[in-house]
């Protein structure tokens, strides 16, 4: 048959009455009726002749006039409960062959209860037809399982191993979104032909809408977005960028991320890479917009900083939607949102967002519970981020070295992260002056949950030592993290200032006056409890998402 002289008939059957969801066609889905969806797939496939609409209910036949395509007043007797499809599709083609005067070569029943089905595999499924010597084409996805059968009133197992599901053979599932058959397949009592065939249709556009668990899935779907997260990590910008990403990113599951770093940033690509989440690496501005052309995203959210203004203008004629972090470039007021919970400013304009009512917790600081408040500090934690910049933890470790003699009973705990190099700093655990170095810890919630005092930098951990309440002496990596505003004393921390100016002395005396004087530390701990930081991932996620 050739392919485009092939006289194509798409019936949609769509009856009023729905038990299960009532007008259940007719209702919006994701803004528009749930039949438009099937309409439109049909109207984006040039190789379709003609669309018709079978029905018994006007609000449908309303929608219909809307799109401009025929309709045909269903008979009783084939809008009833028990009436099979075969005869609705039959009374259709041949009530349309009359109108126009034609007769078709291929029939088309598009169900409207498929609203996930892409218009790019029903062109395929139909091109795959008529370049096919099958009569009959079923709409089906692969699911296998491993499967029972009952046998009077025993049950026995449809398989012979028990194997993974990608080890079993193929089982095909109906989806009901689309059957295609040769025009002389379809009669009154069938439009199963004698050599028919499967497409398989992908997993996420199989669902049929027959209960209203179906419609939550389809509809959650359908409102699905495409996210880019555009951020680098390396040793002197730091990795809080690419965990700030990350941690949105888990909280977004059922919309479709991407992560675009910098290939040259190798300490940034591996932290993505073991997080096992998709990304792409660029080199440039200009492959990053070669990308986003292609991709299609909805949003995209850009943790770099100092944004130019037409870089984010680019951005903004490439994708729908704008967010930056922490943004204090002139290309933030084109953002469409600009989130920092790193500063404070009550004069920002509507579309910018501060304070600590945006900080990103990880999972396990909103899932951790501070322990008791401890009298006698036996547990010190160093930790200053994923790169450590400034090298704050060599300095904090040649202070406890010296604080040992002092204070013997005293544990230090070192956290560094996977772009510090320990031993290029000679950095080693000491275990007989009760000092530890940790690499890479995956759940660091634990150990800062033990800790009765914290040496730390001024980014974003600052907010999840004050989620566990540990009372913290701050040293700041550079310039740009002075200006952060929640890590000062009204809200529990010893702030020392920019850390590479600080000497030995002021850490000894720090130290040993915040040690021996428990009332402080605890003004501290409870200054900390205080704040309520565990929402700021949902306020963030809102912004994100929001509906135009």
């Amino acid at each position: 048959m050739n392919y485009n002289n092939a006289k194509i008939l798409a019936v949609i059957p769509a009856r009023g009455g729905s038990k299960g969801i009532p007008r259940k066609n007719v209702r919006l889905m994701n803004r528009k009726p749930l039949i438009s969806y099937s309409i439109e797939n049909a109207l984006s496939c040039k190789s379709i002749t003609d669309i018709v609409v079978t029905t018994d209910d006007e609000e449908i036949i309303s929608i219909a006039k809307l799109y401009d395509i025929d309709y045909i007043v269903r008979d009783a007797r084939l809008a009833d409960d028990l009436t099979t499809l075969d005869p609705v599709i039959y009374d259709a083609v041949i009530k349309m062959e009359e109108q126009n005067k034609m007769i078709y070569d291929v029939v088309i029943t598009l169900q409207p209860t498929s609203p996930l089905l892409k218009p790019d595999t029903l062109n395929r499924a139909i091109e795959s037809f008529i370049n096919d010597d099958k009569d009959s084409y079923i709409s089906a996805v692969n699911d296998p399982h491993l499967t029972w059968s009952k046998e009077g009133k025993s049950y026995v197992p449809n398989y012979e191993k028990r194997v993974n599901r990608q080890l079993l053979p193929p089982t095909y599932l109906e989806t009901g979104s689309f059957f295609i058959s040769s025009r002389k397949c379809v009669t009154l009592e069938s439009r199963l032909g004698k050599n028919p065939s499967i497409f398989e249709v992908p997993k996420e556009e199989s669902t049929d809408i027959d209960s209203a668990n179906d419609w939550i899935v389809c509809e959650h779907s359908l409102k699905k977005k495409r996210i880019v997260f555009r951020a680098d990590g390396y040793k002197e910008l730091g990795m809080g960028h690419i965990y700030h990403c990350l941690t949105l990113a888990y909280n977004l599951t059922g919309h479709e991320v991407m992560f675009v770093t910098k290939e040259q940033y190798t300490e940034g690509v591996k932290k993505i890479q073991d997080s096992f989440m998709p990304y792409v690496l660029i080199k440039s501005d200009d492959d990053f917009y070669s990308f986003l052309k292609n991709w299609r995203a909805d949003v995209v959210v850009n943790d770099c900083l100092n944004t130019e203004k037409s870089y984010v203008l680019k951005l903004k004629e490439l994708t729908k939607r704008v967010i930056t972090i922490e943004d204090l470039g002139n290309g933030a007021e084109y953002a469409d949102a600009v989130i920092n919970a790193l500063y404070n400013d009550d004069t920002s304009p509507d579309n910018y967002f501060f304070g600590e009512k945006y900080v990103c917790l990880r999972d396990e600081f909103l899932t951790n519970k501070p322990k008791p408040f401890s009298r006698i500090v036996k547990n010190v934690l160093v930790i200053f981020g994923g790169t450590d910049p400034s090298n704050l933890t060599l300095k904090i470790y040649e202070f406890a070295l010296k604080m040992h003699k002092l204070y013997p009973n005293v544990t230090f705990n070192f956290i560094t992260g996977s772009g510090y190099d320990v031993n290029a700093n000679d950095l080693k655990t000491i275990e007989e002056k009760n000092i530890y170095v940790l690499s890479d810890v995956k759940r660091i919630s634990e150990y800062m949950k033990i800790a009765d005092l914290a040496f730390t930098s001024q980014g974003r951990t600052v907010y999840e030592l004050a989620t566990l309440g540990v009372p913290s002496i701050v040293l700041a990596q550079n310039e740009r993290e002075q200006l952060h505003t929640f890590a000062q004393m009204q809200n529990g921390f010893l702030n020392l200032g920019l850390g590479k100016d600080i000497s030995l002395k002021t850490l000894e005396s720090t130290f040993e006056w915040l040690v021996g004087t428990e009332q402080v530390r605890n003004e501290m701990r409870e200054l900390m409890l205080k704040h309520d930081l565990k929402k700021g991932i949902n306020n963030v996620i809102r912004i994100i998402l929001k509906e135009d």
